[in-house]
Protein backbone atom coordinates (compact mmCIF):
# COMPACT_ATOMS: atom_id res chain seq x y z
CA UNK A 1 0.00 0.00 0.00
CA UNK A 2 1.37 3.47 -0.94
CA UNK A 3 1.18 6.03 1.83
CA UNK A 4 0.56 9.63 0.80
CA UNK A 5 3.37 11.99 1.76
CA UNK A 6 3.26 15.78 2.00
CA UNK A 7 1.51 18.57 3.85
CA UNK A 8 -2.19 18.96 4.27
CA UNK A 9 -3.91 22.16 3.20
CA UNK A 10 -4.48 23.21 6.82
CA UNK A 11 -0.78 22.81 7.65
CA UNK A 12 0.17 25.02 4.70
CA UNK A 13 -2.43 27.63 5.72
CA UNK A 14 -1.03 27.73 9.26
CA UNK A 15 2.51 28.27 7.96
CA UNK A 16 1.32 31.08 5.66
CA UNK A 17 -0.57 32.71 8.56
CA UNK A 18 2.52 32.58 10.76
CA UNK A 19 4.66 34.14 8.00
CA UNK A 20 2.01 36.87 7.56
CA UNK A 21 2.00 37.69 11.27
CA UNK A 22 5.81 37.85 11.38
CA UNK A 23 5.86 40.12 8.32
CA UNK A 24 3.24 42.43 9.87
CA UNK A 25 5.52 42.91 12.87
CA UNK A 26 8.86 42.98 11.03
CA UNK A 27 8.09 45.46 8.23
CA UNK A 28 7.20 48.48 10.46
CA UNK A 29 10.16 47.71 12.73
CA UNK A 30 12.48 47.59 9.74
CA UNK A 31 11.14 50.89 8.38
CA UNK A 32 11.73 52.56 11.76
CA UNK A 33 15.24 51.11 11.84
CA UNK A 34 15.94 52.57 8.38
CA UNK A 35 14.72 56.03 9.51
CA UNK A 36 16.81 55.91 12.67
CA UNK A 37 19.90 54.83 10.74
CA UNK A 38 19.45 57.61 8.18
CA UNK A 39 18.79 60.19 10.91
CA UNK A 40 22.02 59.29 12.73
CA UNK A 41 23.83 61.48 10.19
CA UNK A 42 22.20 64.59 11.71
CA UNK A 43 23.41 64.31 15.36
CA UNK A 44 26.80 63.30 14.00
CA UNK A 45 27.01 66.50 11.92
CA UNK A 46 25.82 68.53 14.91
CA UNK A 47 28.56 67.08 17.11
CA UNK A 48 31.35 68.96 15.31
CA UNK A 49 29.51 72.26 15.86
CA UNK A 50 28.91 71.29 19.49
CA UNK A 51 32.61 70.55 19.99
CA UNK A 52 33.59 73.89 18.43
CA UNK A 53 31.15 75.79 20.69
CA UNK A 54 32.50 73.87 23.71
CA UNK A 55 36.08 74.83 22.81
CA UNK A 56 35.14 78.48 22.23
CA UNK A 57 33.19 78.63 25.50
CA UNK A 58 36.14 77.10 27.34
CA UNK A 59 38.21 80.09 26.27
CA UNK A 60 35.64 82.90 26.24
CA UNK A 61 33.30 81.81 29.09
CA UNK A 62 30.51 83.67 27.23
CA UNK A 63 28.05 82.06 24.79
CA UNK A 64 27.48 85.39 23.04
CA UNK A 65 31.10 85.21 21.87
CA UNK A 66 30.56 81.69 20.50
CA UNK A 67 27.34 82.09 18.54
CA UNK A 68 28.47 82.43 14.91
CA UNK A 69 30.33 80.12 12.57
CA UNK A 70 33.20 82.62 12.32
CA UNK A 71 33.59 82.82 16.09
CA UNK A 72 33.78 79.04 16.49
CA UNK A 73 35.87 78.52 13.37
CA UNK A 74 33.47 76.17 11.61
CA UNK A 75 31.62 76.18 8.31
CA UNK A 76 27.94 75.38 8.82
CA UNK A 77 26.50 72.98 6.23
CA UNK A 78 23.68 74.53 4.16
CA UNK A 79 21.58 73.46 1.21
CA UNK A 80 22.65 69.81 1.19
CA UNK A 81 20.26 67.68 -0.85
CA UNK A 82 21.72 64.21 -1.31
CA UNK A 83 21.38 62.83 2.23
CA UNK A 84 19.36 63.31 5.43
CA UNK A 85 20.91 66.63 6.51
CA UNK A 86 19.82 69.85 4.80
CA UNK A 87 21.40 72.53 6.99
CA UNK A 88 22.61 73.48 10.45
CA UNK A 89 22.10 76.90 11.99
CA UNK A 90 23.58 78.53 15.06
CA UNK A 91 21.30 80.92 16.98
CA UNK A 92 22.76 84.30 17.86
CA UNK A 93 23.36 85.06 21.58
CA UNK A 94 22.44 81.54 22.77
CA UNK A 95 24.56 79.27 20.50
CA UNK A 96 21.63 76.88 20.04
CA UNK A 97 22.43 74.42 17.23
CA UNK A 98 19.46 73.55 15.00
CA UNK A 99 19.59 70.91 12.26
CA UNK A 100 16.96 70.66 9.54
CA UNK A 101 16.68 67.40 7.58
CA UNK A 102 15.69 66.69 4.00
CA UNK A 103 12.77 64.42 3.14
CA UNK A 104 14.91 61.28 3.05
CA UNK A 105 14.12 57.60 3.71
CA UNK A 106 10.94 58.38 5.64
CA UNK A 107 12.33 61.41 7.49
CA UNK A 108 10.18 64.54 7.17
CA UNK A 109 11.60 68.03 6.70
CA UNK A 110 9.81 69.00 9.93
CA UNK A 111 11.84 66.48 11.97
CA UNK A 112 14.26 69.15 13.19
CA UNK A 113 16.79 68.54 15.91
CA UNK A 114 17.74 71.25 18.42
CA UNK A 115 20.80 71.10 20.67
CA UNK A 116 20.78 73.67 23.48
CA UNK A 117 23.79 74.54 25.67
CA UNK A 118 23.56 75.69 29.28
CA UNK A 119 26.45 76.44 31.63
CA UNK A 120 26.54 74.51 34.90
CA UNK A 121 27.98 75.62 38.25
CA UNK A 122 31.52 74.66 37.26
CA UNK A 123 31.25 76.67 34.01
CA UNK A 124 30.96 73.67 31.69
CA UNK A 125 28.34 73.42 28.98
CA UNK A 126 25.57 70.86 29.42
CA UNK A 127 23.84 70.06 26.12
CA UNK A 128 20.24 68.91 25.78
CA UNK A 129 18.35 67.72 22.71
CA UNK A 130 14.83 68.82 21.87
CA UNK A 131 12.59 68.75 18.83
CA UNK A 132 11.39 65.88 16.69
CA UNK A 133 14.67 64.00 17.03
CA UNK A 134 13.98 63.54 20.73
CA UNK A 135 10.23 62.91 20.49
CA UNK A 136 10.75 60.32 17.73
CA UNK A 137 13.35 58.53 19.84
CA UNK A 138 16.24 59.06 17.40
CA UNK A 139 18.44 60.67 20.08
CA UNK A 140 18.54 60.57 23.86
CA UNK A 141 19.55 63.19 26.41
Amino acid sequence: MNAQKGFTLIELMIVIAIIGILAAIAIPSYQNYIKKAAYSEIPLAMSSIRTAVDACYGIEKDLTKCDTAAEIGETLPTGLTDKALNNITLTATTAVVTATPNAFKGIATTDTCVLTPAADASDRLIWTYSGACLTNGWVKN
